[in-house]
C-alpha cells in the first residue's frame, strides 16, 4: 500500500530529502519519495502505519502536512 501526503513549504530538494529522512524512521515505511515541485511525499508501506505518524513526520522535517490519499494494489 502506498500513502500520498500533501506537504506544504518544500523549496528544494534539500528540503524534499528532509522530510523523506522524517519518514523513514517511522517503522513499516519501506519506501518515501517526496517531490517539492509536486508539494507531496509518497510513502510505500510493509505493514500498517497511522496517518498520525506520517503527519508528524512531516511536521518534524519543519513542513506542513496536508491530505493523505490512500493507494492500493500493485500500481498504486
Amino acid at each position: 500500500m502506498k500513502k500520498i501526503i500533501e506537504v506544504t513549504g518544500m523549496h528544494c530538494q534539500h528540503c524534499a530529502k528532509a522530510v523523506e529522512d522524517e519518514i523513514k524512521k517511522i517503522s513499516g515505511v519501506s519506501k518515501v519519495k517526496a517531490d517539492h515541485e509536486k508539494n507531496s511525499a509518497t510513502v510505500s508501506m510493509k505493514g500498517e502505519v497511522s496517518d498520525e505518524l506520517i503527519i508528524k513526520a512531516v511536521e518534524e522535517a519543519g513542513f506542513t502536512p496536508g491530505v493523505i490519499t490512500i493507494k492500493e494494489g500493485l500500481f498504486g
